[in-house]
């Protein structure tokens, strides 16, 4: 297989090996209203239940980051998706809110194969075509927008337990493909230490700095996929199949600007591309908050679908800043980055449940994100656009130094 075949071939099996993933971890949500009502369940331990697998998924980045490194994209994948099978199939027996929150746990271990893909694929592809690259491999959130679609309905034809076990046979599949037709890049770059990967993260503040930008730019991706559902039941009183297909419609738009806004950011720069990703978002999120005290479906439908295409605008531009400024370590590195994103879409379904069980609205939750957005803006324009940051000690090649924003 010559080179250009192999890019394109191990970017198509990474991009569906992580849609299959982010299908497996987003499995719960569109059933959430279905279980806080057989369980009777407050919202603050429905948005417990959905926010759970969240948080390892997020955490175990910094580790798969770290082995794929180490071990190779094609090894650690495989190991992976297989994994996954055990959590798919325990929580088609789950009956109980102790059994879902173990289940909905592990199930979370899915969501760390975005730190396995990005370095898996970054190494295939020169500097400046990584954005479009790693743009086109972040599609795979389309996966989430599967699980909306199509959860709901196997539930309500099949049981809610087939909606768990049809992943199985899949993942049994695709775990045996990915191995025998995937490749990892010629030389890889020599991989740190873990003493010296984790000095770099203490020594380079671009890493918390893009931490940041991922921590809201995916968080709320993430948060908005997981909560939407339930969001738009509480305010217009949808059908769980209704709310599910909008919020797939959500997820879809901000997967296809993902791409896009990795071709932009390797044109203009991920900095002057996010600059306007958060001189906007705060508006958006300003009329959400407005809108939660008296929501019409108009208003809200226009700002949600805006929002999902600034996300997915960010997603896009924050990882071509990773690899372009971290090449040699952008497992470890994106590990970080992606574990900060993953906890962005933790905390706001927590934050988001308690609110409305305190006050009965989510006005300020959506407050939050405006302010997070404002931050966002200032750090990214005056430590970024600004001052333009020479690239990292992490020391990437000559063509990457060039074309740093």
């Amino acid at each position: 297989m010559n080179g250009q075949k192999a890019q394109q071939a191990n970017l198509a099996l990474a991009t569906i090996a992580f849609s299959l993933c982010f299908a497996v971890w987003s499995l719960i949500s569109p059933l959430a209203s279905q279980f806080q009502k057989s369980l009777g369940l407050t919202d603050t331990q429905t948005a417990l239940l959905l926010a759970l697998p969240v948080i390892l998924g997020s955490l175990a980045r910094v580790p798969m980051g770290i082995l794929t490194d180490h071990l190779g994209g094609r090894r650690v994948f495989t190991a992976l998706i297989a994994f996954s099978i055990l959590p798919v199939v325990f929580m088609g027996f789950a009956n109980s809110y102790a059994m879902m929150l173990v289940g909905g746990f592990f199930l979370g271990m899915a969501g760390s194969s975005f730190a396995i893909g990005v370095p898996f694929v970054s190494r295939w592809y020169s500097a400046q075509s990584q954005g479009t690259a790693l743009g086109i491999y972040g599609m795979g959130n389309i996966g989430t927008a599967v699980a909306a679609y199509s959860v709901p309905w196997i539930a309500a034809n099949y049981g809610t337990r087939y909606a768990f076990w049809v992943f199985a046979p899949v993942l049994a599949v695709y775990a045996v493909m990915f191995w025998l037709l995937a490749e990892d890049a010629p030389s890889p770059p020599k991989p740190s230490s873990l003493a010296q990967n984790l000095q770099l993260v203490r020594r380079e503040r671009l890493s918390w700095v893009f931490s940041l930008f991922y921590f809201v730019t995916f968080g709320g991706f993430v948060a908005f996929s997981i909560f939407l559902p339930k969001l738009l039941v509480d305010w217009f009183a949808l059908s769980k199949t209704d709310a599910g297909l909008r919020t797939a419609g959500f997820v879809v738009l901000a997967t296809l600007a993902r791409p896009l806004g990795g071709y932009i950011a390797d044109r203009i720069g991920g900095a002057r591309l996010l600059a306007l990703v958060f001189g906007i978002g705060p508006f958006l999120a300003l009329v959400l908050a407005y809108e939660a005290l008296a929501p019409q479906m108009v208003a809200v439908t226009l700002a949600i679908l805006i929002l999902a295409v600034l996300l997915g605008l960010g997603n896009g531009s924050v990882f071509k800043l990773v690899a372009q400024y971290f090449r040699r370590n952008t497992g470890v590195v994106t590990g970080i980055v992606g574990a900060a994103g993953g906890l962005g879409g933790f905390f706001p379904p927590m934050v988001m449940g308690a609110v409305h069980d305190l006050t009965g609205s989510y006005a300020i939750g959506l407050l939050l994100l405006a302010v997070f957005l404002v931050g966002c803006l200032a750090v990214d324009v005056v430590g970024l656009v600004i001052r333009q940051p020479k690239v990292s000690a992490d020391e990437p090649p000559p063509e990457t130094r060039r074309s740093a924003a």
